[in-house]
């Protein structure tokens, strides 16, 4: 027998106030329609203020908890991806961990931007896999609406406000491809194109939040061909193929990036996820979201074959391969 890391629940929590693009026409040279064409972007989330990354994990995480039908207590760690926390310390975690009423266990960050989610994924699989937890929540939540900055029309009309949070649980499986859970994993770093999107900004350096800056062109040349082979990798070690996959859940940046790397894994976009039109690009919560939400439309079945991929800021990608 095997032990793995299977997904028991989720649960998503999107900002009350609803952006729409002709919101940005007001103020910058812009429009529904430029926005549309060049993102598939209609509409984000923005938080309110003194409303928290923190507080919307929170209530990702409680929403997760719910569908699975546990409470706190039985947690035993609580991972956060997260590039917009409340706070340089203590970890978005901990408060999680605090407001959700958890007094055991464990609680931290993964700082990975948009790949975070995928990274947290992974550092869950791992503490499962060895022993170290039976139950960990893992939940993607940023606010990015607050490391804008809203005279570029090129990065303040991609990026919303969100989160979403998936429950792993310890359990036996045969070791096979067709066990549920965490099939296989990748990560993937190159700090040599850290320049293309990075904050102008932090604590060692400027002393303040800084704001986004990205070489969209760049990204986007990246993003296809590291998304499409960090996926391939995945799937061959689990010993399959894109042909077994049947759904793929993307970060959701830009649907054009979107269709360019299920063109380049020969997938259909039948069997691809998108919420990016209605939620922007909400980093490390952006596939946390777009798995809660297709859940909640019980658009996946036992025993289906998911691909999680994402890339971020670092340039950090990777992928997960998992059966629902």
């Amino acid at each position: 027998m095997t032990r793995r890391s299977v997904i028991i629940g989720t649960g998503h929590y999107l900002p009350a106030r609803v952006v729409p693009n002709s919101e940005f026409a007001k103020t910058l040279d812009t429009s529904d329609e430029w926005i549309r064409s060049r993102s598939g972007i209609e509409r984000r989330h923005f938080a309110a203020p003194g409303e928290f990354t923190s507080h919307l994990a929170i209530h990702a995480g409680r929403a997760a908890l719910e569908n699975a039908g546990l409470s706190a207590g039985d947690i035993d760690a609580v991972v956060v991806a997260t590039s917009t926390p409340d706070h340089t310390f203590p970890a978005v975690a901990t408060q999680v961990q605090d407001g959700l009423g958890m007094t055991r266990g464990f609680a931290f960050d993964v700082q990975a931007v948009c790949a975070g989610f995928v990274f947290a994924m992974a550092n869950a699989n791992g503490m499962i896999l060895s022993g170290q937890a039976d139950r960990v929540l893992v939940i993607g939540a940023e606010t990015f609406s607050r490391i804008m900055d809203w005279t570029d029309r090129g990065t303040c009309v991609l990026f919303g406000d969100g989160a979403g949070a998936v429950v792993l649980e310890a359990q036996q499986g045969a070791g096979g491809s067709d066990d549920r859970g965490i099939l296989s994993t990748d990560l993937n770093s190159d700090g040599r194109f850290r320049d293309l999107l990075y904050v102008d900004g932090g604590v060692s350096t400027s002393g303040t939040a800084g704001c986004l800056r990205m070489q969209g062109r760049e990204v986007f040349r990246h993003a296809v061909e590291k998304l499409a082979a960090t996926a391939q990798t995945a799937l061959e070690r689990t010993g399959l193929g894109a042909q077994d996959v049947d759904w793929v859940v993307p970060h959701q940046a830009n649907l054009r990036i979107i269709r360019g790397t299920a063109q380049k894994l020969g997938l259909p976009m039948e069997k691809v996820v998108v919420t990016v039109q209605d939620h922007g690009n909400t980093s490390a919560a952006s596939i946390p979201l777009a798995l809660s939400v297709a859940a909640s439309e019980g658009r996946f079945s036992r025993g289906d074959l998911v691909l999680l991929e994402a890339i971020g800021g670092g340039l950090s990608w990777g992928a997960v391969a998992l059966r629902w």
